[in-house]
Order: C-alpha cells, then structure tokens, then sequence
C-alpha cells in the first residue's frame, strides 16, 4: 500500500510538471494532438501504478518522449501553417447571416440538438438570431449574434496568413484570386511579403512580414 502511495504522489507531481512544460490550461482548450497525449499519458500513469513490480522507469521514459513530442509538434506548428491545419484541423462556418450551412455541419458531425444547445447557452433561441457561428478546431462554438435591427457586422476575415491565401474565406466574402491579385499588383505588394491581411469594412488591412 505504501508503494502505492508513494508511485501516486510520484506521478501527480510529475505529470504536473509535465503539463507545466507543455504550457496546456484548460481542458476545452486541448486540440487533437494535445488530447491525445493527455490521453497516453493517464494511461501509462494508471498502469504503472497497478504494476508495482515494474519499475517507474517504463513509465517516466514514455512520458518524457510524449512531452518532447508535444514540444516539437507545438514548435512545428508554429513554424508551419499548413502542419497545423493538418494536425490541429481548422473552423468551420455552420451559421452564416442567420442560415444553417449544413454542409458543414454533417462535415464535421455536429448534430443539430448540440447546436442549439450552444445557442441556448448564449440565450440565443433561434439561428435567425445568429449572423455567424464557427465550429473551432477544439470543438467549441464561437457565436456572433445579430445586432440591434440586424445590422451587418464587419467580421475581421484573414485573406492571408504567412504569405498564404485564405481561399475558404475569400470565397466566404464572395471574392476570388483575380481581385485579391488586383488590389495587390495596384499597391505593389507581393503575397509572399505578407505576414496577416484581413478583410472589414470593404479594406483590406495588411502587416508586411518585414
């Protein structure tokens, strides 16, 4: 029992120190990729402390490679767009001006009952009431209700990120490549010299990477 007790205390401190080095907060917050090695890591956790004829080692060695893991999928992601839409997934519009876009929301088997329990939850009762919903990468909702007389609201839209072209949200404002191209060869810009662009108020607003 001793043994026990003392392999628990070992791997909650351990296990936090874990975490504290991966930087993960709040459960809702975890992606895939983070679940799943939360996931690994209880596991090994709760085997190693049935087996108390193995040593730690087998456990804390996982561990240790599941952290240097995380660190280096996390570093990639950063450095790499593309590696973080392929791991980390990316949102989806299911509301759109008051509109079910359920193309998306069979995509990404989202029931109707888990919709309007989110809306419900903002004390929305109807999608009529919602201007734009986006299902998140870590499966949240992020809602943005209708204004006061239904007055459209500029949502900021990234156009591009890292020298990257948002195709999705281009064609979400109902734009297209050739008038991206044209505003850009007006202003002398190069795609590949942008850092972040956003589209609101009919602009485009955007920081060069230099």
């Amino acid at each position: 029992m001793l043994n026990t007790v003392l392999r628990t205390l070992f791997f909650y401190f351990f296990v936090t120190f874990a975490y504290r080095i991966m930087g993960k907060r709040e459960v809702g917050q975890l992606g895939i990729i983070d679940l799943i090695v939360s996931i690994l890591i209880a596991e090994l956790v709760a085997m190693s402390i049935e087996k108390l004829d193995q040593s730690i080692l087998y456990t804390v060695l996982p561990i240790a490679v599941l952290v240097i893991l995380e660190l280096v999928l996390g570093f990639l992601s950063l450095k790499s767009r593309h590696f973080n839409r392929l791991f980390g997934g990316k949102p989806s519009i299911i509301i759109k001006e008051g509109k079910l876009v359920y193309k998306n929301l069979v995509t990404n088997r989202y029931s109707l009952d888990d919709l309007l329990l989110e809306l419900r939850k903002k004390s929305l009762t109807s999608i009529e009431d919602v201007e734009y919903a986006f299902l998140e990468p870590n499966g949240t909702l992020s809602i943005f209700p209708y204004k006061p007389l239904k007055i459209k609201s500029a949502l900021p839209l990234p156009i591009i990120v890292e020298g990257v072209i948002q195709k999705d949200n281009l064609s979400f404002i109902d734009k297209n490549k050739e008038w991206l191209d044209k505003i850009l060869i007006k202003n002398n810009l190069d795609v590949k010299d942008i850092f972040y662009c956003i589209y609101r108020h009919s602009h485009l607003y955007v920081i060069k990477k230099k």
